[in-house]
């Protein structure tokens, strides 16, 4: 879409044509992107400036997220707030020059990037003649689309329901309902918002009961896992990452990976047996975004438990982007909202996915600088082409099971049974036919493995 500045600095996107919208189409949106000149602070004990967004950067994603949900983008503009107006965010000349945008492109909705306090959404809508969503409401749009299990409704709901009980605005008096009695002892009954509240909050005390199964259920399929045991790595990112792509890559499933904003919502684990036979439970969660609603951070709490209580977690990030650094930054806040520290290297594990797209002088560029880092060097990858992924299960692996040890065993005629477990978890290096029917084996094997092969030909020559 062709875009073009203004004096102010407005950021225009010129209508497009889409054919076949004369007919029942997408819904045509107009997307707004308000950029504060005021710096964004960070977290409270720090104060640190947070990284922010090139206005391209934040244009695009916001209309990535209009199109996931189908909407058609026929205008959008980046516009610089200098001071916020506590009715409607931006100043009155702005809101009467996208009242005219909205009516010219016949548009049916209104995308503000930027969370809107009810009062701004409701003059908005009033001055604009048309129904307006903010960051938030879409956000939570797109994730009501793409839940597909049971506890993805639940929490889809949960969070559509916190984010509406503050934006009721309806208060007619001719739909007051009276208590008993008769006269002036009846009085006034409920208006009609407090009987939306009521409503809503019974709807909301259930659906938190509902998920404090699901929570449970959770938990119980954790302590059953916990008694195999076998570790699990989940993999977190900012969304379009490409997470379920690497997941598909090192699993072999077929989970929905497309070049879309949260082409995939619910949580996903596949079990893998990693090159030298150690065994990990791999676990996709949802993609994370810059101002993520607390709404859903609330509600998604029992999905992002996996996160919490994995023994490793891949931080992978889209190399490639631009804003990469802002949407990291991004992601360990939200990281350490769950309690997860992602400075701590020896339980997460920073991946940098798609350097295919990269130039050569760019690639060694980044990870000649990376290397310099804290964090110690990053895993480049690229889950299309399956660069890298051997290294990152070489780490994984080392991480879950410890380094590749050096290990000679005979095996007994009465053993050979072992043989063949050998073969599937660990590295031959040689193998010697004795006279007496014995084998005896040189292999490679992780720490944890040395340990099972010592424990089995203990059990194996006690029996």
């Amino acid at each position: 879409m062709a875009r073009e500045k203004d004096a102010d600095g407005t950021v225009r996107g010129k209508p497009a044509h889409h054919p076949g919208t004369e007919a029942k189409g997408p819904t045509r949106a107009v997307v707004i992107v308000p950029v504060l000149t005021r710096q964004p602070r960070g977290d409270d004990d720090t104060n640190r400036p947070r990284l922010t967004r090139s206005a391209d950067a934040r244009h695009d994603e916001a209309v990535g997220l209009a199109r996931a949900i189908n909407l058609d983008p026929v205008h959008t503009a980046v516009v610089t707030v200098n001071d916020p107006r506590p009715a409607t965010l931006l100043g009155s000349g702005k809101v009467e020059e996208f009242a005219e945008i909205v009516k010219e492109n016949d548009a049916e909705l209104v995308i503000v990037d930027h969370p809107l306090t009810p009062v701004q959404q409701r003059n908005l809508e009033k001055e604009l003649h048309a129904k307006v969503l903010d960051r938030t409401g879409l956000i939570l749009e797109i994730f009501g689309e793409r839940a597909r299990t049971k506890e993805g409704t639940l929490q889809v709901e949960l969070a559509h329901l916190n984010y509406q009980k503050g934006r009721l605005v309806r208060s007619w008096t001719h739909l007051e309902r009276q208590r008993g009695g008769a006269g002036f002892l009846g009085g006034p009954g409920e208006t009609q918002i407090e009987s939306d509240r009521r409503q809503l909050q019974e709807k909301i005390i259930k659906l938190k009961h509902e998920l404090e199964t699901v929570r449970r259920t959770r938990d119980l399929h954790r302590a059953k896992r916990k008694k195999v045991p076998f570790p699990v790595v989940a993999i977190v990112g900012y969304t379009n990452a490409g997470k379920s792509t690497l997941f598909n890559r090192l699993t072999g499933a077929d989970v929905l990976a497309q070049d879309m904003l949260f082409a995939t919502l619910d949580p996903t684990l596949r079990r893998v047996r990693l090159p030298h036979g150690t065994p990990i439970i791999l676990s996709d969660t949802v993609g994370f975004i810059s101002d993520l609603p607390t709404h859903l951070i609330a509600a998604f709490r029992a999905t992002l438990e996996e996160v919490v209580e994995a023994d490793l977690v891949i931080h992978l990030r889209d190399i490639s982007d631009p804003d990469t650094a802002a949407q990291a930054e991004d992601v360990e806040r939200i990281l350490a909202d769950l309690g997860v520290d992602a400075s701590d290297t020896k339980r997460v594990i920073e991946v940098w996915n798609k350097v295919d797209l990269l130039d050569e002088g760019n690639r060694s560029r980044l990870l000649a600088d990376a290397s310099d880092g804290s964090k110690g060097p990053p895993i480049a990858i690229s889950a299309v082409t399956g660069e890298g992924i051997d290294a990152l299960k070489a780490v994984i692996e080392t991480r879950m099971a410890g380094e590749l040890e050096d290990l000679t065993v005979t095996i007994e005629p009465a053993q050979f049974g072992l043989v063949d477990w050998l073969y599937r978890n660990g590295d031959i290096v040689s193998r010697t036919d004795n006279e007496d029917g014995s084998a005896t084996i040189s292999l490679k094997a992780t720490q944890s493995a040395r340990e099972e092969i010592e424990s089995r030909l203990r059990r194996k020559n006690n029996g």
